[in-house]
């Protein structure tokens, strides 16, 4: 019994398309993006009072197409929340899902995770890339994702590079749809990479 409980712990896998992709476990640049990105998305909404919950690694999302994903962040809103059962995988359409880009995911993510995620109604996708301190924000508007823009983090050692136009295009802080008020500054995000 303890063994198959641990073989079934090593086994995080997606299912998309009626096929099973392994999914391999966050690196620690992965873990740290997430771990702040979830912690200040959360302390906002609980400062301002806005229901909902904040779920990351490792959870099966289980969508109306038949897909299960597990994706490295799930941000259930209030209307929401009452539809979730505590002990079992989550089956409801969240608000807004993040996925942070590795090597072995990172195709699925930009292309049919991401085009799921639309088609089921996903009101907010970023995709992350740790390795380049990027966000790509996509938004649901009447069915269909549409470009929210590119955030880069530079560091001040970076930023000194960049021409009078490259500099004047930098965006740094991701504002949050689902959640109006709520700016993120990727410095607080990728702060473990300075």
């Amino acid at each position: 019994m303890i063994n198959e409980r641990l073989e079934y712990m090593r086994d995080n896998y997606e299912i998309i398309g009626g096929i099973k992709y392994m999914a391999p476990a966050p690196n620690p640049g992965h873990n740290r993006t997430l771990f702040y990105l979830g912690r200040i998305i959360e302390n906002y909404m609980e400062d301002n009072n806005i229901g909902g919950y904040v779920f990351t690694d490792n959870i099966d999302l289980y969508l109306p197409d038949g897909s299960m994903f597990q994706p490295d962040l799930t941000v259930i809103k209030t209307e929401n929340e009452n539809l979730i059962d505590w002990y079992a995988p989550i089956s409801i359409v969240p608000d807004m899902v993040v996925e942070v880009l590795s090597k072995s995911t990172k195709h699925r993510d930009l292309t049919v995770k991401k085009d799921t995620y639309e088609s089921v109604g996903v009101k907010e996708y970023w995709i992350v890339d740790p390795y380049m301190k990027c966000i790509d924000v996509y938004l649901l508007q009447e069915g269909k994702f549409i470009f929210g823009g590119e955030y880069q983090h530079y560091t001040e050692k970076e930023f000194v590079f960049l021409n009078v136009e490259e500099k004047a295009a930098v965006k740094n802080e991701v504002p949050v749809s689902i959640l109006p008020g709520l700016k993120i500054n990727l410095a607080q995000i990728f702060k473990w990479s300075l």
